[in-house]
Protein backbone atom coordinates (compact mmCIF):
# COMPACT_ATOMS: atom_id res chain seq x y z
CA UNK A 1 0.00 0.00 0.00
CA UNK A 2 2.66 2.54 0.58
CA UNK A 3 4.91 1.44 -1.73
CA UNK A 4 2.83 1.96 -4.56
CA UNK A 5 1.35 5.54 -2.97
CA UNK A 6 5.13 6.53 -2.60
CA UNK A 7 5.76 5.04 -6.50
CA UNK A 8 2.62 7.51 -7.35
CA UNK A 9 3.84 10.71 -5.70
CA UNK A 10 7.35 10.38 -6.96
CA UNK A 11 6.50 9.35 -10.39
CA UNK A 12 3.06 9.76 -11.43
CA UNK A 13 -0.70 11.69 -10.52
CA UNK A 14 -1.47 11.54 -6.51
CA UNK A 15 -4.17 13.35 -5.01
CA UNK A 16 -5.11 12.92 -1.46
CA UNK A 17 -8.16 14.24 0.65
CA UNK A 18 -8.04 15.59 4.04
CA UNK A 19 -10.31 14.43 6.74
CA UNK A 20 -11.33 16.25 10.30
CA UNK A 21 -12.37 14.02 12.50
CA UNK A 22 -15.41 15.63 14.91
CA UNK A 23 -15.35 16.14 18.68
CA UNK A 24 -16.94 12.40 18.92
CA UNK A 25 -16.64 9.00 20.03
CA UNK A 26 -17.10 7.82 16.56
CA UNK A 27 -15.47 8.31 13.13
CA UNK A 28 -17.42 5.69 10.97
CA UNK A 29 -19.97 8.45 9.71
CA UNK A 30 -17.25 10.35 8.22
CA UNK A 31 -15.97 7.48 6.60
CA UNK A 32 -19.68 6.33 5.09
CA UNK A 33 -20.29 10.00 3.80
CA UNK A 34 -16.59 9.36 1.98
CA UNK A 35 -18.09 5.99 0.69
CA UNK A 36 -21.52 7.14 0.09
CA UNK A 37 -19.75 9.69 -2.44
CA UNK A 38 -17.57 7.30 -3.99
CA UNK A 39 -14.46 9.71 -3.08
CA UNK A 40 -12.74 6.80 -2.22
CA UNK A 41 -12.56 5.78 -5.91
CA UNK A 42 -11.20 9.54 -7.48
CA UNK A 43 -8.22 9.76 -4.71
CA UNK A 44 -5.00 8.08 -3.66
CA UNK A 45 -5.10 8.21 0.03
CA UNK A 46 -6.45 10.33 2.53
CA UNK A 47 -5.21 12.40 5.89
CA UNK A 48 -6.20 12.79 9.32
CA UNK A 49 -5.66 16.25 11.46
CA UNK A 50 -5.08 16.15 14.62
CA UNK A 51 -7.48 18.52 16.92
CA UNK A 52 -6.64 21.60 14.30
CA UNK A 53 -6.61 25.09 16.54
CA UNK A 54 -6.56 22.80 20.22
CA UNK A 55 -10.59 21.98 20.13
CA UNK A 56 -10.82 18.52 21.10
CA UNK A 57 -11.40 16.18 18.00
CA UNK A 58 -11.23 12.40 17.91
CA UNK A 59 -7.53 10.89 17.79
CA UNK A 60 -6.15 11.24 14.39
CA UNK A 61 -4.04 7.66 14.55
CA UNK A 62 -7.32 5.75 14.85
CA UNK A 63 -9.51 7.45 12.51
CA UNK A 64 -6.10 6.07 9.89
CA UNK A 65 -6.21 2.96 10.96
CA UNK A 66 -10.25 3.09 10.07
CA UNK A 67 -9.63 4.90 7.01
CA UNK A 68 -7.06 2.02 5.88
CA UNK A 69 -8.99 -0.87 7.01
CA UNK A 70 -12.21 0.57 5.10
CA UNK A 71 -10.48 1.58 1.97
CA UNK A 72 -7.00 -0.28 1.52
CA UNK A 73 -5.64 3.61 0.79
CA UNK A 74 -2.73 5.09 2.59
CA UNK A 75 -3.52 7.72 5.43
CA UNK A 76 -1.31 10.60 6.28
CA UNK A 77 -2.03 10.71 10.15
CA UNK A 78 -1.19 14.04 12.03
CA UNK A 79 0.67 14.25 15.07
CA UNK A 80 1.12 17.58 16.58
CA UNK A 81 3.99 18.64 18.72
CA UNK A 82 1.40 20.49 21.01
CA UNK A 83 -0.19 17.42 23.14
CA UNK A 84 2.80 15.34 23.47
CA UNK A 85 6.03 14.74 24.95
CA UNK A 86 8.96 12.62 23.47
CA UNK A 87 7.68 9.61 25.31
CA UNK A 88 4.22 9.66 24.00
CA UNK A 89 5.55 10.35 21.06
CA UNK A 90 7.50 7.41 20.44
CA UNK A 91 5.05 5.12 22.07
CA UNK A 92 2.23 6.51 19.70
CA UNK A 93 4.49 5.93 16.88
CA UNK A 94 4.88 2.31 18.12
CA UNK A 95 1.49 1.00 18.88
CA UNK A 96 0.13 2.91 15.61
CA UNK A 97 2.88 0.93 13.78
CA UNK A 98 0.85 -2.53 14.70
CA UNK A 99 -1.67 -1.56 13.05
CA UNK A 100 -0.11 -0.24 9.46
CA UNK A 101 -0.77 3.62 10.66
CA UNK A 102 2.99 4.28 9.10
CA UNK A 103 2.77 7.48 7.38
CA UNK A 104 2.74 10.51 10.11
CA UNK A 105 2.43 14.05 8.76
CA UNK A 106 4.48 16.11 11.84
CA UNK A 107 2.96 19.51 12.71
CA UNK A 108 4.53 21.41 15.49
CA UNK A 109 0.70 22.36 16.32
CA UNK A 110 -1.75 25.60 16.87
CA UNK A 111 -1.22 27.71 20.21
CA UNK A 112 -3.23 25.87 22.88
CA UNK A 113 -4.59 29.18 24.09
CA UNK A 114 -7.37 28.91 21.56
CA UNK A 115 -8.53 25.81 22.86
CA UNK A 116 -11.88 24.60 23.98
CA UNK A 117 -10.24 23.16 26.78
CA UNK A 118 -10.26 24.94 29.85
CA UNK A 119 -6.94 25.31 31.45
CA UNK A 120 -5.09 23.65 28.67
CA UNK A 121 -1.47 24.10 28.37
CA UNK A 122 0.68 22.66 25.44
CA UNK A 123 3.53 20.87 25.78
CA UNK A 124 5.37 21.64 22.78
CA UNK A 125 8.65 19.56 24.14
CA UNK A 126 10.05 20.54 20.16
CA UNK A 127 9.22 21.32 16.87
CA UNK A 128 7.69 19.24 14.06
CA UNK A 129 11.63 18.75 13.15
CA UNK A 130 12.16 16.47 16.22
CA UNK A 131 9.24 14.61 15.77
CA UNK A 132 10.85 13.81 12.00
CA UNK A 133 14.23 13.02 13.75
CA UNK A 134 11.77 10.57 16.31
CA UNK A 135 10.65 9.04 13.38
CA UNK A 136 13.94 8.52 11.58
CA UNK A 137 15.35 7.50 15.09
CA UNK A 138 13.37 4.67 15.01
CA UNK A 139 13.33 3.63 11.82
CA UNK A 140 17.18 2.90 12.36
CA UNK A 141 15.82 0.36 15.52
CA UNK A 142 16.51 2.46 18.53
CA UNK A 143 14.64 4.70 21.03
CA UNK A 144 15.99 8.63 21.39
CA UNK A 145 17.66 7.45 24.51
CA UNK A 146 19.40 4.43 22.21
CA UNK A 147 18.19 2.04 23.53
CA UNK A 148 17.04 -0.69 21.20
CA UNK A 149 13.45 -2.10 19.86
CA UNK A 150 12.95 -5.29 20.89
CA UNK A 151 10.33 -5.57 17.94
CA UNK A 152 11.96 -3.40 15.13
CA UNK A 153 9.28 -1.10 13.82
CA UNK A 154 8.38 -1.48 9.59
CA UNK A 155 9.13 1.77 7.83
CA UNK A 156 7.30 4.97 9.49
CA UNK A 157 6.77 7.47 6.70
CA UNK A 158 7.32 11.26 7.73
CA UNK A 159 5.80 13.60 6.28
CA UNK A 160 5.94 17.73 6.82
CA UNK A 161 4.10 20.99 5.89
CA UNK A 162 5.46 24.19 4.79
CA UNK A 163 4.16 27.93 4.08
CA UNK A 164 2.51 28.43 0.70
CA UNK A 165 3.82 31.87 0.85
CA UNK A 166 6.03 34.88 2.54
CA UNK A 167 7.31 38.03 1.93
CA UNK A 168 10.42 37.04 2.10
CA UNK A 169 11.12 33.62 0.14
CA UNK A 170 15.00 33.02 1.57
CA UNK A 171 12.99 32.36 4.76
CA UNK A 172 10.54 30.04 3.57
CA UNK A 173 13.55 28.37 1.57
CA UNK A 174 15.33 27.79 4.64
CA UNK A 175 12.36 26.28 6.24
CA UNK A 176 11.58 23.89 3.29
CA UNK A 177 15.33 22.78 3.43
CA UNK A 178 15.58 22.04 7.19
CA UNK A 179 12.61 19.72 6.77
CA UNK A 180 13.97 17.95 4.02
CA UNK A 181 17.47 17.44 6.15
CA UNK A 182 14.97 15.91 8.95
CA UNK A 183 13.99 13.63 6.59
CA UNK A 184 10.82 14.67 5.11
CA UNK A 185 9.80 12.21 2.11
CA UNK A 186 7.08 14.66 1.37
CA UNK A 187 5.87 18.22 2.19
CA UNK A 188 2.48 19.51 1.99
CA UNK A 189 2.05 23.19 1.40
CA UNK A 190 -0.82 25.68 2.72
CA UNK A 191 -3.12 26.22 0.25
CA UNK A 192 -1.89 27.50 -3.34
CA UNK A 193 -4.13 29.94 -4.96
CA UNK A 194 -1.57 31.46 -7.76
CA UNK A 195 0.38 29.23 -10.64
CA UNK A 196 3.24 31.54 -10.06
CA UNK A 197 3.44 31.11 -6.28
CA UNK A 198 3.29 27.31 -6.63
CA UNK A 199 6.42 27.49 -9.32
CA UNK A 200 8.50 29.30 -7.05
CA UNK A 201 7.38 26.39 -4.25
CA UNK A 202 8.54 23.69 -6.78
CA UNK A 203 11.55 25.92 -7.23
CA UNK A 204 12.43 25.88 -3.60
CA UNK A 205 11.90 22.12 -3.41
CA UNK A 206 14.31 21.72 -6.30
CA UNK A 207 16.95 23.54 -4.30
CA UNK A 208 16.01 22.14 -0.91
CA UNK A 209 16.48 18.46 -2.41
CA UNK A 210 19.67 19.68 -4.21
CA UNK A 211 21.43 21.03 -1.14
CA UNK A 212 20.55 17.80 0.79
CA UNK A 213 20.80 14.96 -1.89
CA UNK A 214 17.17 14.03 -1.58
CA UNK A 215 14.39 13.22 -3.44
CA UNK A 216 11.63 14.82 -1.12
CA UNK A 217 8.09 15.47 -3.24
CA UNK A 218 6.33 18.94 -2.97
CA UNK A 219 2.71 18.18 -2.77
CA UNK A 220 0.49 21.79 -2.94
CA UNK A 221 -1.85 22.16 -0.73
CA UNK A 222 -5.21 22.96 -2.38
CA UNK A 223 -8.76 24.34 -0.33
CA UNK A 224 -11.61 25.76 -2.69
CA UNK A 225 -13.15 29.06 -2.05
CA UNK A 226 -17.01 29.63 -2.28
CA UNK A 227 -17.59 32.06 0.16
CA UNK A 228 -16.18 35.56 0.40
CA UNK A 229 -15.43 35.76 4.18
CA UNK A 230 -13.18 32.86 3.51
CA UNK A 231 -11.21 34.23 0.89
CA UNK A 232 -10.88 37.56 3.22
CA UNK A 233 -10.14 35.41 6.50
CA UNK A 234 -7.29 33.27 4.85
CA UNK A 235 -5.48 36.05 3.17
CA UNK A 236 -5.96 38.40 6.28
CA UNK A 237 -5.89 35.56 9.20
CA UNK A 238 -4.06 32.94 8.46
CA UNK A 239 0.05 33.73 7.98
CA UNK A 240 1.27 31.30 4.94
CA UNK A 241 -1.71 31.77 2.12
CA UNK A 242 -1.85 34.71 -0.30
CA UNK A 243 -5.63 35.10 -1.79
CA UNK A 244 -5.16 37.07 -5.04
CA UNK A 245 -6.88 40.23 -4.91
CA UNK A 246 -8.31 39.57 -8.49
CA UNK A 247 -10.19 36.67 -6.10
CA UNK A 248 -11.65 38.89 -3.60
CA UNK A 249 -12.41 41.19 -5.97
CA UNK A 250 -14.40 38.40 -8.08
CA UNK A 251 -16.06 36.95 -4.92
CA UNK A 252 -17.20 40.31 -3.52
CA UNK A 253 -18.74 41.53 -6.63
CA UNK A 254 -20.96 38.16 -7.14
CA UNK A 255 -22.10 38.40 -3.25
CA UNK A 256 -24.12 41.59 -4.19
CA UNK A 257 -26.10 39.88 -6.82
CA UNK A 258 -26.27 36.51 -4.59
CA UNK A 259 -25.27 33.84 -2.28
CA UNK A 260 -25.94 31.63 -5.55
CA UNK A 261 -24.16 33.56 -7.66
CA UNK A 262 -21.30 34.30 -4.81
CA UNK A 263 -20.91 30.34 -4.98
CA UNK A 264 -20.53 29.35 -8.55
CA UNK A 265 -17.95 32.31 -8.67
CA UNK A 266 -15.91 30.77 -6.34
CA UNK A 267 -16.26 27.56 -7.78
CA UNK A 268 -15.13 28.17 -11.27
CA UNK A 269 -12.45 30.37 -9.98
CA UNK A 270 -11.53 26.90 -7.59
CA UNK A 271 -11.88 24.73 -10.40
CA UNK A 272 -9.98 26.63 -13.03
CA UNK A 273 -7.65 26.62 -10.49
CA UNK A 274 -7.35 23.14 -9.38
CA UNK A 275 -6.76 22.28 -13.56
CA UNK A 276 -4.07 24.57 -13.64
CA UNK A 277 -1.79 23.22 -10.67
CA UNK A 278 -2.64 19.73 -11.22
CA UNK A 279 -1.76 20.08 -14.94
CA UNK A 280 1.78 21.73 -13.55
CA UNK A 281 2.37 19.33 -10.84
CA UNK A 282 0.20 16.40 -10.20
CA UNK A 283 0.72 15.89 -6.60
CA UNK A 284 -2.10 17.77 -4.42
CA UNK A 285 -3.56 17.55 -1.25
CA UNK A 286 -7.36 18.74 -0.89
CA UNK A 287 -8.77 20.09 2.08
CA UNK A 288 -12.55 20.93 2.36
CA UNK A 289 -12.93 21.43 6.24
CA UNK A 290 -15.15 17.94 5.38
CA UNK A 291 -17.56 19.90 2.62
CA UNK A 292 -17.16 16.22 0.68
CA UNK A 293 -19.64 17.23 -1.70
CA UNK A 294 -17.40 20.10 -2.99
CA UNK A 295 -14.33 17.91 -3.00
CA UNK A 296 -16.18 15.29 -5.54
CA UNK A 297 -17.80 18.47 -7.08
CA UNK A 298 -14.19 19.57 -8.01
CA UNK A 299 -12.57 16.36 -8.95
CA UNK A 300 -15.20 15.55 -10.95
Amino acid sequence: MFETFLHKLSCGTCITLETTPSRSAQFTPTIDKIAALGLDQLVDGFSTTDSPLAKLKYNPLFAAMKLQERFGKPTLATMSMRDRNRIALQSDLLGANEVNVRAILALTGDSAHASDQPHTKGVFEGNSKLLLDIITTLNSGTDMAEQKILSPVQEIYPFAVIDAYSKSAATLQKKMTKKVAHGARGIISQPVYDVENAQKLLTMMDNANHENGTQCVLILGYFPITKLRTARFLDENVPGIYVPAAWVEALTKASLISAEEEYNVGFELSKKLFEELKALHPKMHIMTANQFELAKAILT
